[in-house]
């Protein structure tokens, strides 16, 4: 399996933790919002927006396009540090945890 088709696998699981945990469901965000120059548009966005509308779909042109993967992703620890503060299920910190990591882990490493 290519790192493509690994990552494309690991954003569908990331999106099925999402809608599990019910932090799919949203509106999207205003079109300003996507000109924000903070760390995960964290003043414009929730952070389950951003991963939804920017993080997966960013990932998803890559996926969709073959092209040259990002020279780091570290996202996984802002995911922890959110449901920590949301008061989040362990289960759920796992979860997400686990698909993160693994998509920051396919990004870095190729």
């Amino acid at each position: 399996m290519t790192v493509h088709q690994e990552l494309e696998q690991a954003l569908r699981e990331l999106e099925s933790t999402m809608k599990a945990s019910d932090l799919w469901r949203m509106e999207q965000p205003a079109p300003e919002a996507f000109n924000s120059s903070q760390p995960f548009c964290i003043d414009t966005m929730s952070l389950p927006q951003w991963l939804r509308f920017v993080f997966i779909a960013r990932l998803e042109a890559l996926v969709e396009a073959r092209a040259p993967m990002p020279a780091s992703c570290d996202v996984a620890p802002a995911v922890d540090a959110y449901l920590i503060q949301e008061g989040a299920k362990a289960s759920q910190r796992v979860l997400m945890g686990k698909v993160v990591e693994r998509i920051d882990q396919l990004v870095t490493e190729n």
